[in-house]
């Protein structure tokens, strides 16, 4: 029994984490119709900004309980710093293109921006482990978890419910929802669809850099971290269903409590197990669980 909660419990862990880096990649998705080679740069651009701010922070003296607010801070300025650039200095040349074209752009934005970030920070590991333990621990059942982990938690459950208030209930969200079912007839009704698309593009790379931020400190910041999470990304929102912030959830859930599963009882089959899943999820519905109807103009 305890194996089991410790699998139960590692893989909800493991799968909040999964969905705040994902989210992004699934907005981003839904509105621009780009599937982002670079979000998982994004995600290691805001784990090196908030192991950065965190160490600046600890070395300063200041309050140590005061460093979790630069976790959001980094997120915010990877964010709008990196969100634009990349969004008005090269997605949008290339906008109405092929998604292949789309694609291999993101591709080599990857590419670009892993080696900028080892001309920005070097290749030595950072290590600011000190906000992991300043919450101290909780208890479930008979394990031990650091209280921290539970940031992770609520992060994702803060994001998942804003951006569903936001979607669903909002005026600007209804907007936002007219330019992902039809960009053409949001512009003849007069809203700006540019704007909305690099509002969209900013957010979605500020959700990434926000799920490398809380990683900072759980983790080394290492050169090529964000190509190690990149084939989680995309699990994640194939299994859910690309653009359905519900289906990241879902698949979230999924590949974190099967890969848990497969740590604790068949660790062999860990990365296997993912593929397994992906696999057996496209088989049955190729567009994912949560695929909605697609328009298509004849």
């Amino acid at each position: 029994m305890n194996a089991f909660l410790g699998a139960a419990v590692d893989g909800i862990l493991y799968a909040a984490w999964l969905f705040n880096i994902a989210v992004g990649l699934t907005l981003i998705y839904g509105v621009m119709k780009i599937l982002n080679m670079a979000h998982g740069t994004f995600y290691a651009i805001g784990a090196y900004l908030g192991a950065t701010l965190l160490g600046l922070w600890f070395s300063s003296g200041l309050p140590s309980l005061g460093s979790l607010a630069m976790i959001p801070v980094a997120a915010l300025v990877a964010g709008l710093a990196v969100g634009v650039a990349v969004e008005r200095g090269v997605l949008r040349i290339f906008a109405g293109r092929d998604p292949v074209v789309l694609l291999l752009v993101t591709y080599a934005l990857f590419l670009i921006l892993e080696d900028g970030i080892k001309l920005i920070w070097g290749v030595d590991p950072y290590v600011v482990s000190e906000p992991m333990w300043l919450l101290g621990t909780v208890r479930i059942g008979p394990l031990v978890y650091p209280a921290y982990n539970l940031l992770t938690v609520a992060a994702a459950i803060l994001v998942g419910v804003g951006l569903t208030w936001f979607l669903q209930f909002t005026s600007r969200g209804k907007i936002l929802r007219a330019v992902i079912h039809d960009e053409e007839v949001s512009h003849a009704m007069g809203i700006p669809v540019s704007r909305w698309k690099l509002s969209a593009f900013v957010v979605g790379t500020g959700l990434a850099a926000l799920g490398g931020a809380l990683t900072a400190p759980t983790v080394s910041v290492v050169p090529a971290m964000g190509v190690e999470v990149i084939v989680m990304m995309f699990a994640v929102v194939v299994i859910g269903g690309l653009g359905s912030i519900p289906g990241t959830v879902v698949g979230a859930l999924i590949v974190g409590l099967v890969r848990s599963a497969a740590v604790h009882y068949w660790p062999e089959v860990e990365l296997f197990s993912i593929y397994a899943v992906m696999a057996l999820v496209l088989a049955v519905r190729p567009k994912g669980l949560f695929s909605g109807v697609e328009l298509r103009k004849i």
